[in-house]
């Protein structure tokens, strides 16, 4: 009867020994980043390109710089709170990066989105925030105007080719 037990032990030992040496091989050939089991894009993803969106507010700003790209580092205007207007960033963001046919009605849906927002004179730039990894340390972050958002409507950026707008894919 101990002699079976120790069969066992033994077993158990060596299962578990395999399974923390398999572990360990993918933890060292993943630069210590490998979560098989994660839920996280932060874990699952990490390492690849990513696209956000935000709210610059370009009101003051002439018609031919608003609609340059840029990387983060030089960016000249500042952010829209978009919860201050009663929006969700997480939904905005995927509401921006995720429709790929710019119609009408999704740009009066834009626009719906901040309310009565902007008004007076207020012009906002949505733009599609674009960063991947540069090397093994750096990550390259750049800025490309979207959608200028007006009292008077919605606006497409005309340095970009209209097909991006029509499910041409994104920036």
């Amino acid at each position: 009867m101990i002699s079976m037990e120790i069969t066992a032990t033994k077993k158990g030992i060596r299962v578990i020994g395999i399974i923390l040496l398999v572990y360990a091989l993918l933890v060292a050939t993943h630069e210590g980043e490998f979560w098989p089991f994660s839920i996280y894009p932060m874990f699952s993803q990490a390492g690849n390109p990513w696209t956000r969106a935000m709210v610059l507010d370009v009101t003051d700003q002439s018609e031919e710089l608003i609609w340059e790209k840029h990387s983060l580092e030089n960016r000249q205007w500042p952010p829209v709170p978009v919860r201050e207007y009663g929006v969700d960033q997480i939904d905005f963001s995927n509401f921006i990066s995720k429709t790929e046919h710019w119609t009408e009605p999704r740009k009066a849906a834009l626009n719906n989105m901040f309310g009565s927002y902007p008004k007076d004179g207020m012009k906002w730039m949505t733009v599609k925030v674009h960063g991947q990894l540069i090397g093994k340390d750096s990550v390259a972050v750049e800025i490309v105007p979207w959608l200028l958002v007006t009292e008077d409507g919605v606006f497409e950026n005309p340095n970009l080719d209209s097909s991006l707008y029509i499910g041409g894919g994104g920036q």
